[in-house]
């Protein structure tokens, strides 16, 4: 059963897969365990990175495509519910419209980057998606009228997920299951089960080729794969991953803007974490998500604890002081990146990998002694 969940694909290592146990069981159980708006907010952004990262480690990590376009798809599913939801009130078919209308936009559009542009090489092509989502920005910010322009749209959700609704009266292990926190476990079941399936298409056989052509595409179609064709595959496949993760952020905040999904700080984010989670790993993409989005959350409250505890020392509280906190979260990965250069789930692999290597073989249990045959019983008594 689990095999066949995690497409035989296990963390191999026992410290990953502590890691990954242990996330997994503090995302499912949050709201619980550390109550607040904050840490709830956290969570559900974490869950939507996760979808975003892994699907964009399909386009870097597991066919080598470099795309400064997937915010753009990421955006695409956000506005398809923002605009379905505000034209037609709160309800579960407008999310499901535009959802299907953001899934078949963003179908199009990587179809066509994927036919016109991945035939030029490296940079060029992520110049070509750069300029993609350069434009969608510009276009999504004018369209005052469909988008909401600079101050997006605010919309209202089905009342089942609405702070207002209250499931029951009696607190259930000590919390009160309203529509927010009922929200925040649609997306974590949605995010579990995008998550899944992309752990199943990267061990697929759609995935092996994807890995060929990464490692050396000139062998891959010299063997007979139309390489074109894998990586337009590839890219559409990882562009309505990214429209679903949009989706799921715009239901969660219930409102949508250019800034919110559209800016380019998220795809260095996006960036960042796939080099610290490693790349080519989907695994990478939960634990670099539950780690550099704790940290940009949490880092100023931990510099201004750390700012006043040593306020004796003008010179440290201000080195410390919560405003460099970019500065302190550049460091982190500065240090991530030179002792995790293949990110922490490919380290992690590595030092079990040498620990298996180094591991003494067990001595060879000694051969039982087999007993005389007739034969060999009657030469010796022959012989004496």
């Amino acid at each position: 059963m689990l095999n066949r969940l995690l497409s035989n694909d296990f963390p191999r290592s026992r410290l990953l897969g502590a890691i990954l146990v242990l996330l997994f069981l503090a995302l499912a159980f949050q709201p619980f365990l550390i109550p607040g708006i904050k840490a709830l907010n956290v969570a559900a952004k974490v869950l939507v990175f996760i979808v975003l990262v892994a699907s964009f480690d399909l386009l870097l990590g597991y066919t080598g495509i470099v795309s400064f376009a997937h915010t753009m798809f990421f955006g695409i599913g956000a506005y398809g519910v923002a605009i379905a939801s505000s034209r037609m009130g709160a309800g579960w078919g407008a999310i499901a419209l535009g959802t299907l209308v953001a899934l078949a936009l963003s179908f199009v559009l990587a179809l066509a980057i994927g036919l016109f542009s991945l035939r030029v090489r490296a940079i060029f092509f992520s110049m070509i998606t750069l300029a993609f989502a350069a434009a969608f920005q510009t276009l999504a910010s004018q369209l005052s009228d469909f988008t909401g322009g600079e101050d997006g749209l605010t919309f209202r959700m089905p009342e089942v997920l609405s702070p207002g609704f209250t499931l029951s009266e009696t607190p259930f292990l000590g919390l009160v299951i309203d529509g927010r926190i009922l929200c925040y476990y649609l997306l974590f079941a949605t995010s579990t089960v995008l998550f899944l399936a992309l752990l199943r298409i990267v061990n697929s056989p759609f995935g092996r080729v994807l890995q060929a052509i990464r490692e050396n595409e000139f062998r891959a179609e010299a063997i007979g794969y139309r390489v074109v064709v894998y990586r337009t595959i590839s890219s559409i496949l990882s562009a309505l991953f990214a429209t679903l993760a949009g989706a799921m952020l715009a239901i969660w905040l219930r409102y949508n803007g250019p800034d919110t999904t559209l800016s380019f700080e998220i795809m260095l984010d996006v960036l960042l974490i796939v080099v610290i989670g490693g790349m080519g790993t989907i695994y990478g993409a939960a634990i670099g998500s539950g780690l550099f989005l704790v940290a940009q959350s949490y880092l100023q409250d931990l510099l201004r604890l750390a700012s006043g505890a040593v306020a004796g020392l003008p010179w440290l509280a201000a080195l410390l002081s919560p405003d460099r906190w970019l500065l302190w979260l550049g460091l982190l990965f500065v240090l991530s990146v030179y002792y995790f250069p293949t990110g922490v789930v490919g380290r992690l692999r590595a030092l079990r990998a040498s620990a298996a290597i180094r591991a003494p073989f067990p001595p060879a249990a000694p051969a039982a002694a087999s007993p005389p045959t007739k034969s060999m019983q009657g030469d010796y008594v022959e012989n004496n």
